[in-house]
């Protein structure tokens, strides 16, 4: 069984708007919630093998702030393709990361994040995960999945949701 983690990037700021959207910074509290996340992720033992972030700046920041709390740092990529995709692109990516991750984490933007998510949740999903996760998908929210088979063959509804995680649950 391998595992898919959804996690949207942490609140980003608005403060410049002299700045590209692409080049936004974390807000103060997402440079608070981005480590609590990484945090729960260390403390559940859900460590990816593999990380797939969009290169915008908050995605970038947020990335760095939940792997620095993961105690090893595993593979990260920055495809291009991330940046405001769709959430078939976002499948994409993930279905083309290399057979023997068995642990892969996804650091993207809405829409796209929670319509994948939305759309991968399949038989076995946990009732109430579900129905938190399609009432809102908020910033530095995480959404984990179990997968059976190869991630090349990942599609709608073949994933289980098995938990749904906002930063407001941890504290």
């Amino acid at each position: 069984m391998k595992q898919l983690l959804l996690l949207r990037h942490a609140k980003s700021s608005r403060d410049d708007p002299s700045l590209a959207d692409f080049d936004r910074p974390l807000a103060p509290r997402g440079r608070k919630d981005a480590p609590r996340m990484g945090r729960e992720i260390a403390r559940r033992r859900w460590l990816p093998d593999l990380a797939i972030v969009s290169p915008a700046a908050r995605t970038r920041e947020t990335w760095k702030r939940v792997a620095a709390e993961l105690g090893a740092e595993p593979t990260a990529t920055f495809p291009e393709e991330l940046y405001e995709a769709t959430a078939m692109a976002l499948l994409g990516e993930v279905r083309r990361a290399p057979a023997r991750m068995g642990t892969v984490i996804l650091v993207g933007h809405n829409p796209g994040m929670e319509e994948l998510a939305v759309s991968l949740a399949g038989e076995g999903s946990v009732p109430d995960a579900l129905k938190r996760m399609r009432e809102k998908f908020p910033t530095a929210a995480l959404a984990r999945f179990e997968v059976d088979g190869e991630w090349a063959s990942l599609d709608a509804g073949t994933a289980r949701l098995t938990h749904f995680l906002k930063p407001a649950d941890l504290e």
